[in-house]
């Protein structure tokens, strides 16, 4: 997924678009881990950028990404830019 989400709307509160941006990625996280496993696969794991407004994203790890929207809608930027793909997880043996 990669969606520029704008963090204002004309009919609804700042505070309501932000919750339907948390819970569509949070739907869209679901998804992809109930998609069934490649072969040799473990689990899924989640490359993710988030980038404020136009500044470029920054690299972020999949529990970042909601606390990263709320840091943007502190801000007050215009919008916020999500990319999160999904690729194949390998567990490391400790």
């Amino acid at each position: 997924m990669k969606k520029q989400f704008p963090l204002t709307s004309p009919n609804h509160q700042p505070a309501r678009v932000v919750e339907q941006i948390k819970s569509d990625i949070r739907k869209y996280l679901k998804r992809e881990r109930k998609k069934p496993l490649p072969e040799g696969v473990d689990f899924w794991d989640f490359a993710c950028k988030v980038g404020h407004g136009d500044a470029a994203p920054e690299v972020k790890h999949v529990e970042e990404v909601v606390p990263a929207i709320d840091q943007a809608a502190a801000s007050e930027c215009g919008s916020v830019y999500i990319e999160i793909i999904a690729t194949p997880g390998h567990r490391q043996k400790k």
